[in-house]
């Protein structure tokens, strides 16, 4: 990545703008979910896109991880106000996608 390159669009496709980390954000904007039903709601991301989706959405400060120490471990995700703030942008995608879907 050029790091002269202020682009605002193309810092937002840099967090955003990857198969799955758009699907993952949606998932999250009614609540928080438990790591195995965000991976299940989000469809056929493998373990390893799932687990690196979220890692690179938790470092960009878009989503926060919550371990509950029980046995087994319970880990949480839940939009940040960061991420909370692409609602918007995501409901408009969402939108798109319902009308202009002709499968």
């Amino acid at each position: 990545m050029n790091k002269n390159n202020h682009c605002p669009l193309h810092y937002t496709m840099n967090l955003i703008g990857n198969k799955w980390k758009p699907l993952l954000l949606f998932h999250l904007l009614e609540q928080p979910l438990r790591s195995g039903v965000l991976q299940k709601q989000t469809g056929e991301i493998s373990n390893k896109m799932f687990t690196q989706s979220v890692r690179e959405l938790e470092r960009d400060g878009l989503i926060e991880r919550k371990v509950f120490a029980t046995v087994p471990p319970k880990v949480e995700y839940s939009l940040s106000a960061k991420g909370r703030s692409l609602e918007s942008i995501l409901r408009s995608l969402d939108a798109w996608g319902a009308e202009h879907n002709t499968l």
